[in-house]
């Protein structure tokens, strides 16, 4: 064998394998089909513009050695992820706090906030929530759900809210303080100079092949290393024998405008049914950029089908059954580790994947 280990896809866990593995002295192989490193937080720079061509990726976690990690291979500036939401001409800070509860019922105190959502939640009587719609009605009342809710999920999903599953809203949170900040990690921020370049660092001194699919040249393939970190899909690993699995995917339409600033803000969700994209990213505002010209991506999300990008596991009772049964086939592989989002058919945060990765790194490359 030529290689120790043959690693298939280019995204941040396989990457970080490749890394740890180098400095074990093992020999590795990365294989992309895509025709760039990074997978999915893959950054194209234009006009000195960093814009995350699959939708935005904002790096946050409370794990400080996990955040250690990442800054061996990038500065990281300070950017604080605080969305705007647009429902209609009304414009609201998240996630909800004290901002958008003035905004939408004129108050300034938190008791007179709850004293609201308390009675807004008492007048619909829901004991037993039986779909997505009255499990946030029983979490946020009326007007949040109507406004910042309903309409955004439907779309996010393509699917009524009654007739989504109320687990995938366990939580809704609700913060009395006036604090846009989305996430209550401790440390955030974006790469400066994009997330390519990290993944660049990653995989500094590790052979990578671009443009090769591992399903299409598994044969010979598999004859070049004693080992396979395998990323891609676990259903189409298997050629889909036992079922598909399901996902939702997005698809951007960007452009480049003419203007310095179009919305202000680096994310702004469009909450309304109607408005078919769920939100506007604006890219410059990452990295406080001061360019004259900017550029915008509309994010629409749809059903997945063979040969789209797969990007949120549906990760409904019917689909967890089906992966547990290729979870259990994958188990009994001599030569393949499966990992990642798509190798768990698992939705997960940058920090998580890179703890994953090191985890598998901590337990084979001993």
């Amino acid at each position: 064998m030529k290689y120790d280990y043959l690693i298939v896809g280019a995204g941040l866990f396989g990457a970080v394998f490749a890394r740890e593995a180098k400095k074990k002295g093992k020999k590795c192989l990365v294989v992309e089909r895509r025709n760039h490193i990074a997978g999915n937080v893959y950054c194209e720079e234009v006009h000195g513009i960093q814009v995350h061509r699959y939708g935005a990726h904002i790096f946050h976690t409370s794990d400080r050695r996990i955040w250690d990690y990442v800054c061996q291979f990038a500065e990281f500036n300070n950017y604080v992820n605080s969305p705007i939401a647009r429902y209609k001409d009304e414009l609201y800070n998240l996630p909800f706090n004290m901002n958008t509860f003035s905004k939408m019922w004129n108050i300034a105190t938190p008791a007179e906030a709850k004293e609201i959502i308390a009675a807004q939640i008492a007048d619909l009587g829901i004991i037993m929530p039986k779909n997505l719609e009255e499990q946030a009605l029983s979490l946020v009342g009326r007007d949040v759900y109507e406004k910042l809710i309903k309409g955004y999920t439907e779309k996010q999903w393509g699917r009524d809210c009654r007739d989504l599953p109320a687990f995938i809203i366990k939580r809704l949170p609700l913060r009395f303080t006036y604090d846009n900040n989305y996430f209550n990690d401790r440390y955030q921020g974006i790469p400066i100079g994009g997330y390519t370049e990290l993944v660049e660092k990653l995989l500094a001194g590790t052979e990578v092949r671009l443009n090769v699919d591992y399903l299409e040249n598994r044969q010979e393939l598999d004859r070049l290393a004693d080992k396979i970190i395998y990323t891609g899909m676990i259903d189409q690993f298997y050629d889909y024998s036992l079922g598909v699995l399901q996902y939702r995917s997005v698809r951007f339409e960007t452009e480049e405008l003419e203007m310095e600033n179009f919305q202000g803000n680096a994310v702004v969700n469009y909450t309304e049914r109607e408005v078919p994209y769920t939100r506007i990213i604006e890219h410059k505002h990452f990295e406080f950029g001061k360019q004259p010209t900017t550029i915008i991506s509309r994010e629409y999300s749809s059903e997945w089908k063979k040969g789209d990008e797969p990007y949120y596991p549906v990760n409904d009772d019917r689909n967890n059954a089906l992966y547990a049964q290729y979870r259990e086939r994958a188990e009994k592989e001599a030569r393949v580790i499966f990992g990642g989002r798509l190798g768990g058919y698992k939705y997960y945060d940058m920090d998580r994947v890179i703890a994953a990765a090191l985890e598998l790194c901590e337990a084979e490359l001993r």
